[in-house]
């Protein structure tokens, strides 16, 4: 599925139009990019966590020459998929709470 079909079935499931479907999928990708890149984890219940992770400095190899090279420390986006979302994909119920 890439962003125009996700736009579609939004707009489809809200009984909205297309253009203020995209508008609303551009504003959460947005806040949650700009809400990770501050250091911030944004979760949805059911679905997954986005959260920032450092990644360590080490030392790499380039594959065609087999030369050593320095590879910077870095943060990464990362997502955790919730319980619900893990639960589906796996074709099981999900648990229900007591």
């Amino acid at each position: 599925m890439n962003k125009s079909e996700l736009i579609e079935i939004v707009a489809k499931e809200a009984a909205i139009s297309k253009v203020a479907s995209g508008k609303a999928l551009v504003a959460i990708t947005g806040a949650v990019v700009k809400a990770v890149s501050k250091g911030e984890s944004v979760t949805l219940v059911g679905f997954g966590t986005f959260k920032p992770s450092k990644r360590a400095a080490r030392i790499g190899r380039n594959p065609q020459t087999g030369k050593e090279l320095k590879i910077a420390a870095t943060t990464v986006p990362r997502f955790t998929a919730g319980t619900t979302f893990k639960a589906t994909v796996a074709g099981k119920k999900p648990a229900r709470k007591k």
